[in-house]
């Protein structure tokens, strides 16, 4: 049986960029996506890296910005308002790819950037901002921890959520086939530009 030809972005840079995008923002929009849920690592006070599982809510090919939401209360917020610097990962075994992207995070929790994507979030999501206490704070037990009223989650919620957008400063692809693997990498050059280069698997 014939395998299927490898993708135009195998031997081509700028398609493989415009892939790396495409799938970025395939990832916002399908919830079973790999790339729905990539990983987000960050630096402690002590300089140890973090890393969890966030949801991509948003992917601008034209900034080079990824946006998600947090707590403002959790780990995650406090340790990118001490340190911008982080990273996501994530990887697809459907596609055989995986990216990876180094930036800076800004926290907006009081302007029009937070208000936008609180009020496209949906209720389901709004909720998890209102649980007492804070997340990360140890309890007694699994489920000594509160959920909000429906009709009390805006007043509790929202004082509480936090988007962050992060602005990427280096993009890397890794597509793996056992024809040939393809890995490529871009750094910002500019405000919008980018440099790339093919690199080693």
């Amino acid at each position: 049986m014939a395998r299927a030809p490898l993708p135009p972005f195998h031997e081509d840079l700028a398609a493989a960029e415009a892939e790396l995008w495409r799938l970025l923002a395939a990832g916002v929009e399908r919830g079973r996506s790999a790339f729905h849920t990539p990983s987000l690592a960050t630096v402690d006070a002590e300089g140890r890296p973090r890393v969890r599982t966030v949801v991509l809510r948003a992917a601008e090919r034209a900034g080079g910005t990824l946006r998600i939401h947090c707590d403002r209360r959790s780990d995650k917020a406090g340790e990118l308002a001490a340190r911008s610097a982080c990273a996501l990962h994530a990887y697809d075994p459907e596609t055989a790819v995986q990216i990876r992207i180094e930036g800076t995070a800004t926290l907006h929790t009081d302007d029009a950037v937070a208000d936008d994507a609180w009020r496209a979030s949906l209720p389901m999501s709004r909720v998890c901002y209102g649980i007492d206490p804070a997340p990360g704070t140890a309890l007694p037990r699994g489920g000594a921890y509160a959920l909000p009223d429906a009709d009390d989650t805006i007043n509790v919620g929202r004082p509480r959520f936090c988007a962050l957008l992060v602005r990427a400063e280096r993009l890397d692809f890794l597509y793996l086939d056992r024809r040939g693997h393809r890995r490529a990498g871009w750094r910002r050059t500019g405000e919008g530009g980018w440099t790339g280069t093919w690199l080693a698997p």
